[in-house]
């Protein structure tokens, strides 16, 4: 009797390894790629990067796939897929900005407002990355459009402002670079997301800084 007691109760331990992701709920979900994506981003040598992106796009993918209705957990599987083409480099990213505009689109009719309009400023900042016709879709008029409808979601974000002030620099408008940039430096913590926000303000504070030896 004991014995199958304990044969049942390995049993249930197995399933619930198995089944244990595909039942998280989507905020779990989203959650768990954050974080991963924060680890790999802010944490680990540029050499390893690559080939942690590749497997947590894998990862989302099949999270994306398991949660066809989030809009939030779209819009993290674009963020991972873009990341890894950017450190990945080179024409054969391509197709993985192309997959994550795509999933963005789909996330923006699912719920244009989810992630405080993370959708609207991480495809405009797609479309002011990726370059132009015809190599890419890029767009500085889009980039404006879906930048500035991010920033009128959240207007006080972190990410809306770090981003568009990233654009306007690159747009040679350091006066107004610099107003969103301060911006981005004054957003409120976002809970369970230190890692973050510490590595943006990392990334603001470098672009400050070569505001101000420009001026020099």
């Amino acid at each position: 009797m004991n014995m199958i007691v304990r044969c049942l109760a390995a049993l249930a331990a197995t399933l619930a390894l198995a089944c244990g992701p595909a039942m998280a709920t989507p905020a779990e979900d989203v959650a768990r790629l954050q974080q991963s994506w924060a680890h790999i981003k802010y944490e680990t040598p540029v050499a390893g990067q690559e080939s942690q992106f590749e497997r947590l796009r894998a990862e989302a993918e099949q999270t994306a796939a398991r949660n066809p209705g989030s809009a939030e957990t779209l819009i993290w599987y674009a963020i991972i897929e873009s990341t890894y083409a950017g450190v990945k480099g080179g024409m054969g990213a391509l197709k993985y900005v192309k997959s994550a505009k795509a999933s963005l689109e789909r996330a923006l009719a699912i719920e244009p407002d989810a992630l405080g309009g993370s959708a609207y400023t991480s495809l405009g900042s797609l479309y002011y990355q990726v370059p132009g016709w015809p190599i890419g879709f890029g767009n500085d008029a889009k980039a404006q459009e879906y930048l500035k409808k991010g920033l009128a979601v959240n207007p006080d974000g972190i990410d809306a402002n770090f981003f568009y002030g990233d654009y306007l620099m690159r747009k040679g408008d350091a006066v107004n670079a610099e107003r969103y940039l301060r911006k981005a430096l004054q957003a409120a913590p976002r809970v369970g997301r230190k890692l973050v926000d510490d590595g943006r303000r990392g990334e603001i504070a470098q672009l400050l800084e070569k505001i101000a030896a420009a001026r020099k």
